[in-house]
């Protein structure tokens, strides 16, 4: 059907100025009759829920309408008597308005210079910019951060490219009104020649990384506030992905928020474009001076799905899910928390592993994560395991957080494993892995906080360990440098090369293939005896994160006040702890964490305080505003274990 722009002016009660444009879209019947759509905007954001009245001028008589404001889509119904579209008045809440066919104007949109103050704290954190999503609702928020991130953008665009972006997110409350009304406008109006969207809105964090490295983009925008709450009462989160499909640099982080202490003015449409985020392709829209703005609207997990039949054996993992070769079907569960790797979860395990619907749990995408936290661990995911636990049939689980970069693996009977072991056994079996065996594994960095438990196994393998800052942008230059393969952090993240995002399906596939190599090998595929067999190996890391969460800023300044004062305790180092089981802790030394990028050569100082004794504390860490974080890290090899009258050391 005709998509018909009409120009509306409007006049109004003494005092109230405003200027709205209103959408046509006509879609006609058998009976010649037609279903318009109009959608109403205005500077002012405003919510209507009355009637009003289209009345005809003399020349259209025949011409009549009413119609009814829908809340929740903000769009209007419109019935007309017959198909004919002329010039008309509208009348709403006493605003008159006097319409133009498409036909009597140039179907353009106008670059437009809005004025804008600055807003404190737009400083983007280890993953972006995170914030209540209140906060990211007031005018402006959104459109100052991602003009700051443009500007930075065309700075740093590589020479004879295309200024192209890939924009998506997790589904959180407030994705498609950001995305629509300021994303996709500012980048129109910054010189942006094409936007890919993911359908519906829909893009995971892994997803977007692999898009941008596939296509050859920019960058992209990434609309989440990964495992943090959402909701209107929740959080939402912004974040800039360079070229290489990682998140930016401190180099331009720092730049981006520089420009946003300073910002005064930003560039956007005289109107949002009508999108239609349910139909993939592309659509061609016209800038006034005759320049054309793309929109392409992908599939949310087509390129990606394609991407991990490339890196993984599928072959293999089906036949060992469903059993094959006189084996049984190795029974999983994966949950989605209610957040974006829904579709990718069913893509894979259904449409191409043919497991039935039960192998997934909350595995639709909600605006509020139904309600719930979307961390996988054990308090947030404990639906998962306490069905694993229920059902001892279940061999595997896995769970994934809000825009899918996290992962926790379970095994049969609720059997946890650390991230920093699910790092450390990835390490050792890497050759199980297609992807590794094809193109071999050059090395392997960790977050300074994650254990060194694989440290230990690279060092058995004769290859390269890194330690990094908190913060995934750290292993960057890394991947980009060829220096490492895999990379991992304690807070349920691991990824490798394949792209620049740690990416929880990943991980649950690089399990799935360990396991049925095993399998395959006649060895056993149950979790818990490839986790016995590695700490026997190789030792085990008692490893705890301790969150305190809702705290003020200034309680968490206080804390790392006091930690720092500690460390400054010249008496401090040689001090002796015994715990009430009898163990004792030995201060030994003390630092300050500092890390010097072997690639750029580039210095992160005062990254966390943190303590040596013979375990390792990496200390405390206000990481958000609102969340406090100790851990804790003891090595304990088997003897080391049984001297110490600790049997238990092979079990969970």
């Amino acid at each position: 059907p005709p998509l018909i722009f009409c120009k509306c002016h409007g006049t109004s009660r003494p005092g109230v100025q405003r200027r709205f444009l209103i959408v046509i879209l006509l879609v006609r019947s058998l009976q010649r009759s037609c279903t318009p759509w109009l959608a109403i905007s205005s500077s002012v954001s405003s919510t209507y829920s009355t009637h009003f009245w289209l009345r005809p001028l003399p020349t259209c008589s025949n011409f009549y309408s009413r119609a009814r404001c829908f809340s929740d889509t903000a769009h209007f119904i419109v019935t007309t008597r017959t198909g004919a579209v002329e010039n008309m008045i509208v009348e709403f809440n006493h605003f008159f308005f006097y319409l133009l066919p498409s036909s009597q104007m140039a179907d353009e949109f106008l670059i437009q210079t809005r004025p804008t103050k600055p807003f404190e704290g737009q400083k983007p954190g280890t993953s972006g910019l995170r914030k209540p999503t209140k906060t990211f609702m007031l005018p402006n928020y959104v459109e100052n951060f991602v003009q700051a991130s443009l500007t930075v953008a065309k700075k740093h665009q590589k020479p004879d490219t295309q200024f192209r972006l890939v924009l998506g997110g997790d589904g959180r409350y407030f994705l498609k009104e950001a995305l629509l009304n300021a994303i996709v406008p500012l980048c129109a109006a910054n010189g942006v020649e094409e936007v890919m969207i993911g359908e519906n809105g829909i893009l995971s964090t892994p997803a977007i990384s692999t898009i941008i490295r596939r296509y050859g983009t920019t960058g992209g925008f990434i609309l989440t506030a990964s495992h943090n709450p959402g909701g209107i009462d929740g959080d939402f989160g912004l974040k800039y992905n360079i070229d290489n499909g990682g998140p930016a640099t401190e180099t331009i982080t720092d730049e981006i928020y520089q420009i946003t202490t300073k910002i005064h003015e930003y560039q956007t449409l005289d109107r949002p474009i009508p999108i239609d985020l349910t139909k993939i392709g592309t659509t061609d829209y016209n800038l006034k001076g005759g320049k054309i703005f793309k929109v392409t609207i992908v599939s949310s997990t087509q390129d990606y799905i394609t991407y991990m039949k490339e890196i993984f054996d599928f072959d293999m993992i089906k036949e060992f899910l469903n059993g094959g070769n006189g084996k049984p079907p190795f029974k999983v569960l994966v949950d989605g928390l209610s957040g974006v790797t829904g579709p990718y979860i069913r893509a894979l395990l259904i449409d191409n592993f043919g497991l039935p619907e039960s192998s997934t749990l909350d595995c639709t995408p909600l605006p509020d994560f139904g309600g719930h936290h979307p961390d996988p661990n054990l308090t947030y995911a404990a639906k998962l395991v306490d069905a694993v636990r229920a059902d001892k049939s279940i061999s595997l689980a896995a769970a994934f957080d809000g825009d899918g970069d996290r992962n926790m693996i379970i095994g049969q009977g609720g059997f946890f494993v650390c991230p920093c072991d699910s790092l450390a056994v990835i390490a050792d079996n890497a050759e199980s892995i297609k992807y590794f065996e094809k193109n071999g594994v050059r090395g392997f960095a960790r977050s300074m906080p994650t254990s060194p438990a694989v440290d230990r196994v690279c060092k058995d393998k004769k290859i390269d360990v890194y330690e990094t800052p908190t913060g995934w942008k750290f292993f960057g230059n890394l991947l980009d440098a060829d220096k490492v393969s895999v990379c991992g952090e304690e807070s349920f993240g691991t990824g490798s090369n394949h792209i620049r995002e740690k990416d929880g399906i990943w991980t649950f596939l690089c399990w799935a293939s360990l396991l049925a190599a095993r399998q395959a090998a006649g060895l056993s595929p149950r979790v818990s005896d490839v986790m016995k067999e590695h700490w026997s190996k190789y030792g085990r890391d008692f490893f705890t994160r301790y969150d305190y969460e809702d705290c003020t800023e200034e309680q968490g300044k206080q804390v790392m006040e006091r930690v720092e004062a500690l460390l400054k305790d010249p008496g401090f180092v040689g001090r002796t702890y015994k715990t009430n089981s009898g163990a004792a802790f030995k201060v030994l030394s003390i630092d300050n964490f500092s890390y010097t990028d072997p690639v750029d050569q580039s210095v992160s100082k005062n990254q966390r305080p943190f303590l040596f004794s013979n375990a390792h504390f990496p200390g405390c860490t206000n990481m958000w505003e609102t969340l406090v974080c100790v851990f804790c890290d003891n090595l304990l090899s088997l003897s080391h274990c049984l001297r110490f009258k600790h049997p238990n050391i092979c079990t969970n």
